[in-house]
């Protein structure tokens, strides 16, 4: 059986527009996924230390028969392709950082897996490109809307739309 997922991606290695397109062709490759929607590109500022590049961000929509774990197994393997290094480091810099934002409308809480991810609802970098791909009405598990998150998502004025 097939679910709707949304994953948050994010950059500010290398080339990060370049790294998060090739990341969006890698997912639609995965196996038994299929690549439904993407949104827009998006600059932020960094979330940890001030001293790093600026973020590329961007969400993807998938529909994917692929459990859980199997799935973020699959998209660390497509962080490591791209050059990812976990230091420990939080926040830190990173080539690629792939992240499942929502898995259907489970919540999942596993020591590797947090679902919904723990801390979406204060990063408008990555409410603002799900607010692209899903209704406004789209509720989470705990029953809030999405709208209902990103009227009281902490203002941003380091977020862009980045031209197509």
């Amino acid at each position: 059986m097939s679910v709707q997922v949304f994953i948050g991606l994010g950059s500010n290695l290398g080339l990060p527009a370049v790294q998060l397109r090739q990341a969006l062709q890698a997912m639609a490759q995965l196996p038994h996924t299929q690549l439904l929607k993407t949104s827009s590109l998006y600059s932020s500022a960094p979330l940890g230390p001030a001293d790093q590049p600026r973020y590329t961000n961007a969400v993807a929509l998938l529909e994917t028969a692929l459990e859980p774990l199997q799935l973020l197994d699959a998209l660390q393997a497509i962080e490591q392709d791209h050059g990812r290094v976990r230091t420990g480091e939080r926040w830190g810099p990173r080539t690629l950082d792939l992240d499942i934002l929502l898995f259907g409308n489970e919540v999942i809480a596993h020591e590797r897996l947090q679902v919904p991810h723990y801390q979406m609802h204060l990063r408008p970098f990555v409410l603002y490109p799900l607010a692209e791909l899903a209704a406004a009405s789209l509720l989470l598990p705990d029953g809030r809307a999405l709208i209902d998150i990103l009227m009281h998502c902490p203002q941003d004025s380091s977020l862009h739309r980045l031209s197509p």
